[in-house]
């Protein structure tokens, strides 16, 4: 059988499809993983085939618009869902062609997208196959489907479609309990982190005695970047500075530009392109922008975890996991110094929250695992062939 993998243009969306994907290619399907050219350097280090979709990255259509104009940011936080949903609307749109000609030479027998890789449903429309949809994280898209329903709609039409097909089977990796209700039907999995590897080094699995807290704002943070919604640098530096008075062994993980200018700034910072998969397990808390993927390595490890939401997009699971026990989250109007340091003593002091978080990491490691979920696209792929 023959599966395409498609991603989007962020390391996140490559890793968070890696497992499933690395488990088909071990079943002994044939697997291409697609995603924006400067991507593809991400899926060939996971020992994937990767294929480029478009040459244009990820930042050019969050900030442009399909005829190349400047797209204004919006500044009401309730559209940032919206705003999400055009952007990655506007990728699957440029994706959508050079898809269609990788499917003349190499026809794919089940197309799986990741939760906003909407060229998926859209060339498993063209192809007449099975689309499976796989969540990236913890984050529900019900408030993104809307706005990229909006944008695609001219190519929805040559498609003699009015919006968005449903998939023929979702794949879920959010943890039961925290499901939201009415949560759609799904197939759940187990998320493991898929993140790019380095040789390890022993300061990465064995720490110095001192209590150790990891700082990230994610993969795509860089010194000179137009960001959104806000400066990720800036905030960076401020997450690490906030909590110096705990005099733990901090440990950023970022990429290595970024790193070498922390490591400039503050002594004794550990910092570069870590493997969070392995940090994660020996650290006393996470502090993080609330990124999906970071959420659920931290989640997987049994971490407490200090979330700090950047946009109202993520501001729903966050809460979800603070209501259950494993989180503190902070608002942008209280992520500041005093308060940062405030939540991490609380997170590393207070015994519940590491058993609320090993509690959910043991809900994890019973969750059905990609090679189950293999075999469940297998028989998709077979019903839609009998």
């Amino acid at each position: 059988m023959k599966i395409l993998f498609i991603a989007a243009g962020s390391p996140a969306t490559v890793f968070a499809l890696t497992p499933l994907a690395t488990a088909a290619r071990n079943a002994g399907h044939q697997v291409f993983m697609a995603a924006s050219e400067n991507m593809t350097p991400f899926i060939a280090r996971a020992g994937l085939p990767a294929i480029s979709a478009s040459a244009l990255s990820l930042d050019h259509f969050m900030f442009m618009d399909r005829s190349g104009n400047p797209v204004s940011l919006p500044t009401d936080p309730m559209q940032s869902g919206l705003f999400t949903g055009r952007w990655f609307g506007r990728m699957a749109a440029a994706y959508l062609d050079s898809l269609l000609t990788i499917a003349e030479d190499w026809r794919p027998n089940v197309v799986v997208g990741g939760m906003m890789s909407y060229s998926a449903p859209l060339l498993a429309a063209h192809l007449g196959i099975p689309h499976v949809r796989q969540a990236w994280d913890a984050i529900g898209a019900s408030g993104f489907d809307p706005g990229a329903d909006e944008e695609l709609q001219p190519v929805l039409k040559l498609l003699g479609l009015d919006r968005i097909p449903e998939s023929d089977l979702f794949v879920d990796v959010c943890p039961p309990s925290l499901r939201p209700s009415g949560a759609p039907p799904a197939q759940m999995m187990r998320p493991i982190p898929g993140n790019e590897q380095r040789p390890l080094q022993p300061w990465m699995y064995a720490r110095d005695g001192r209590r150790r807290i990891c700082v990230t704002m994610g993969s795509r943070v860089a010194l000179n970047q137009r960001e959104y919604p806000a400066n990720a640098f800036g905030a960076l530096v401020d997450m690490v500075a906030s909590i110096g008075p705990l005099h733990a062994e901090t440990v950023v993980a970022a990429p290595d530009e970024v790193a070498s200018e922390l490591c400039a700034r503050f002594d004794g910072v550990r910092a570069g392109w870590v493997p969070l998969d392995v940090v994660a397990p020996t650290c006393d808390a996470l502090v993080h922008h609330a990124g999906g993927v970071t959420t659920l390595t931290g989640m997987s490890a049994g971490v407490p975890q200090l979330l700090l939401p950047r946009g109202d997009a993520l501001a729903d699971a966050a809460r979800r996991l603070e209501r259950y026990g494993a989180a503190i989250v902070l608002p942008p109007s209280e992520n500041k110094g005093a308060n940062i340091l405030k939540a991490c003593e609380k997170l590393i002091d207070e015994p519940i929250h590491r058993e609320r978080a090993q509690a959910i990491a043991h809900e994890i490691a019973a969750m059905p695992s990609p090679a189950d979920v293999v075999g469940v696209i297998e028989s998709l792929a077979a019903g839609s062939r009998s």
